[in-house]
């Protein structure tokens, strides 16, 4: 489903991503940790569009919808990053829902206005989903008449809505209270159980170690370790990644 060889970004003279390889299957849930700063977030925001790779390859696609192939090292047109993020959605640490707009037009606004869907059908499958994470009653409602777990359930619609064939999650509950964290969690997890393929950004170890297929550590713009999620995270082989797990699970 997703390939992804030899990605890099800089920031002027701070190298952010050095050369990352990943490999996504179709229906798998792959979870990116490590400290702040290591490149995790820029990564997600490459595969969306939002930032230009300097260098290396994504596909996305294939299993009978067509492979896209873009190489970072040559040009890239307009059309193809268009075409990049009409097969991902991003669901942002801080919702970026529009504050403007209602629920209802939050959601509908990608699948009427960029892929030109028909009002009607685009309406009725946001209903639905909004149904589906409990929040149907919201949807004429604003966004700061909301909480923060309902937002993000919001967000997470809005990407569904999309209909992407990759869903990325950048830290999805990091900035929730405490006892809203579960009902997010909850819909990334039946998401997980009915087989979307997933990238997700995440501090939530024990989400990690529940839901990834594989967990990848990054420290300073580099993979420093890939594996099954309970190997990575039960028994790392690295010292850099023992480090940070000691030092997370300390400071919780």
């Amino acid at each position: 489903m997703l390939k992804v060889r030899g990605l890099t970004k800089s920031f002027g003279s701070n190298a952010v991503l050095r050369g990352i390889d990943l490999d996504v299957p179709k229906g798998k849930v792959v979870a990116l940790i490590g400290p702040s700063g290591s490149g995790k977030t820029t990564v997600l925001r490459c595969l969306n569009g939002l930032e230009m790779p300097d260098g290396g390859t994504v596909a996305l696609g294939g299993n009978g919808t067509g492979e896209l192939r873009l190489d970072f090292g040559g040009k890239v047109s307009r059309k193809e990053i268009f075409a990049l993020r009409d097969r991902s959605a991003m669901v942002f640490q801080h919702y970026n829902l529009f504050p403007h707009m209602t629920v209802l037009q939050n959601v509908t606004e990608g699948p009427i206005k960029v892929q030109k869907r028909p009002r009607t059908q685009a309406v009725e499958e946001a209903e639905r989903l909004l149904a589906r994470v409990g929040l149907l009653e919201k949807k004429d409602a604003y966004p700061f008449e909301l909480s923060g777990g309902q937002q993000q359930r919001v967000g997470i619609v809005r990407a569904l809505a999309l209909r992407p064939q990759l869903l990325l999650f950048d830290e999805p509950t990091s900035a929730l209270d405490p006892e809203l964290v579960g009902d997010v969690l909850g819909v990334i997890k039946e998401l997980a159980e009915e087989g979307w393929t997933m990238v997700i950004v995440t501090h939530e170890l024990g989400f990690a170690r529940q839901m990834a297929d594989e967990v990848i550590f990054m420290d300073d713009g580099v993979v420093v370790e890939r594996g099954p999620a309970s190997e990575v995270l039960r028994q790392p082989q690295q010292e850099r990644t023992q480090q940070f797990l000691q030092r997370l699970l300390h400071d919780f």
